[in-house]
């Protein structure tokens, strides 16, 4: 029987070496996946709490709803948190009108105390603020004066502290709406959707 042309055995040697790496090489990718893909809390874990208080911020103990709602119900790994408003550290809520009774910049320090009642819920509901996976979904609502268009720059500042706190986890999709009145006349309501681990 005659031999094969040596270009033949050449190729041949070429793809079976070809075949032979790629094999090696998914291998190794395979063997450490289980590292790589460690969620990112396992590698970067962060003390909110410290951070919180890097912050200068206090948590107090969240309100009991009066009526037939909760602060919030968890839904698989999501939890819901219902609306809550801007409650001063002294007692009572910021109230009034932006565009009106409110400047935006006060609007925003509404909404910045507004995040801090709600990651007051968090930690209430959940024990640990570290189990904090994503802050997923925020609806903000502005009591606002009817010609009064810049709600996305108050609810800012619920959205600036959550990433203040949680990094990159804090990014949120977000929707600011204007309202011709809130509850009792606060200045801001906001919802909030998180995921937890």
């Amino acid at each position: 029987m005659a031999s094969p042309p040596e270009s033949t055995t050449k190729e041949t040697v070429k793809y079976l070496s070809l075949l032979l790496f790629c094999i090696a090489g998914f291998s190794c990718a395979e063997s450490t996946t289980p590292s790589s893909a460690q969620p990112q809390s396992a590698t970067e874990r962060i003390d909110y709490d410290a951070r919180l208080e890097e912050l200068g911020i206090s948590l107090s103990e969240p309100s009991s709803p009066v009526a037939n709602y909760v602060n919030a119900v968890q839904a698989g790994n999501l939890m819901f948190l219902a609306g809550k408003g801007p409650s001063k550290p002294d007692g009572g809520y910021i109230t009034g009108k932006v565009g009106t009774d409110l400047t935006i910049e006060e609007g925003y320090e509404a909404a910045r105390l507004t995040a801090i009642a709600q990651l007051s819920v968090m930690k209430a509901e959940l024990g640990d603020l570290n189990r904090v996976k994503r802050i997923v979904k925020v609806v903000g609502m502005v009591n606002a004066d009817p010609s009064f268009t810049m709600h996305p720059e108050v609810i800012n500042g619920f959205s600036d502290l959550m990433v203040e706190v949680f990094g990159e986890r804090g990014k949120h999709a977000r929707a600011a709406i204007g309202m011709g009145s809130l509850p009792r006349d606060i200045a801001v309501e906001i919802d909030v959707v998180i995921e937890i681990e």
